[in-house]
């Protein structure tokens, strides 16, 4: 059973936002057709890497999907569009808001022509207030909603997520809409308007950064990989790299006291008194962290690993993208599944994390050719696709 087996889903995005929350509706089982203009998605040529003619960028945010090429400037494409959202459940777009309408494709048409379609629309700051017309970007979201601002080390210049954060974040936020329009529809038969923005996803992500403001007035700033209010909990350097050391309360911070006495020869320095609680251990943190890096890096971490392992503290291994793919849990939780490409031939994809008891998710299908489905939906369309190549041709 695929969960949204018999949605039809038309993917006007581009880029990251919208194109992976499509993908990831495609995953769960919806017909997902994406909308491109005769150049294509810009991540088409976002590269290198890339393999073959495809970037790596577009491989990674379109599986499952097919590729119409549609010229929205010309009388054919806008009619063949209309066509295609009068026959689909979900709309997505993640263009400047009042672009679309623009076009012709505005909320209160689409309603009117459609009262079932529910239209996703993510943007950089969302369709109102005195931000909104402003282009979005992952990059400036991250600083504009305060993450870049709590990110980083502490004195030096400011560091972004190395994964694009917000761009996922609002295409997440905006397949938790979807998925709630569709359950309301189901009870009034009306489709709704979904306003996502990079930025309030950064911001609704500060949980209790926000709230130690909110409250107290405190503001946060960069703490490297450390937590604002428990300790040890950061990354910390054996001899021969970094693992990552999870010390979330004091009966954990007691267990890391008894391996360290199992292999430490000095002082007993962290049995002190004033260490003994977090409050305490926080309010200590700059003392205390380099005087216990002292001690970690007499061994390796895969030696530190086993230790902490065995007393059962959390900790883990600061991995490099290589080494993520060769954990044994990749391969067990089969996160890794090969599909077919039509230039590139048998290619790797990262799924769904998703995991059902009774649904399933759909088989991967590879990332299309700009067009490679636009004779076969414009056909379905009356719209002569009969008379259409394979390929990038399109009204």
């Amino acid at each position: 059973m695929l969960p949204l087996e018999g949605i039809r889903v038309v993917d006007l995005s581009r880029v990251l936002s919208g194109p992976f929350a499509a993908m990831t509706l495609a995953d769960l089982g919806a017909e997902v057709i994406k909308v491109e203009p005769p150049r294509g998605d810009d991540t088409r040529y976002w590269g290198p890497p890339f393999a073959g003619t495809e970037s790596t960028y577009y491989l990674s945010a379109n599986r499952g999907k097919k590729s119409i090429v549609l010229d929205l400037k010309t009388e054919d494409g806008v009619r063949a569009l209309w066509k295609l959202i009068g026959r689909c459940d979900v709309a997505i777009e993640n263009f400047r808001p009042g672009t679309l309408a623009k076009l012709g494709f505005g909320w209160e048409e689409i309603h009117r022509r459609n009262p079932r379609v529910i239209l996703a629309s993510i943007s950089g700051y969302g369709q109102n207030g005195p931000a909104a017309r402003r282009s979005g970007y992952d990059l400036i979201a991250q600083g504009k909603g305060g993450l870049m601002g709590v990110t980083g080390l502490p004195g030096a210049p400011p560091v972004k997520a190395g994964f694009s954060l917000a761009d996922l974040g609002a295409g997440m936020w905006a397949i938790i809409g979807i998925l709630a329009a569709l359950r309301v529809r189901d009870r009034t038969g009306e489709g709704d308007w979904i306003d996502v923005s990079l930025f309030e996803t950064v911001v609704a992500w500060q949980t209790s950064l926000a709230e130690a403001y909110l409250v107290t007035g405190q503001v946060g700033g960069p703490l490297g990989s450390a937590h604002p209010t428990i300790a040890p909990y950061e990354a910390m350097e054996a001899s021969d790299g970094y693992f990552n050391l999870a010390v979330g309360n004091d009966s954990l911070w007691e267990k890391l006291l008894d391996v360290l006495d199992s292999v430490w020869e000095g002082d007993s320095w962290y049995r002190a008194p004033e260490l003994a609680t977090n409050p305490d251990r926080v309010r200590r943190r700059e003392e205390l962290i380099p005087r216990l890096n002292e001690i970690f890096r007499t061994r390796t971490r895969r030696e530190w690993l086993a230790l902490l392992d065995e007393a059962g503290i959390p900790a883990g291994s600061v991995n490099s993208i290589a080494e993520v793919y060769e954990h044994p849990q990749i391969a067990a939780r089969e996160v890794l599944q090969e599909v077919e490409h039509p230039t590139i031939g048998r290619m790797r994809v990262v799924r769904s994390p998703l995991h059902f008891e009774t649904a399933g998710l759909a088989d991967p299908s590879p990332p299309p050719l700009l067009g490679e489905h636009t004779g076969e939906i414009l056909g379905e369309l009356g719209e002569d696709g009969g008379a259409k190549r394979a390929g990038q041709d399109g009204v």
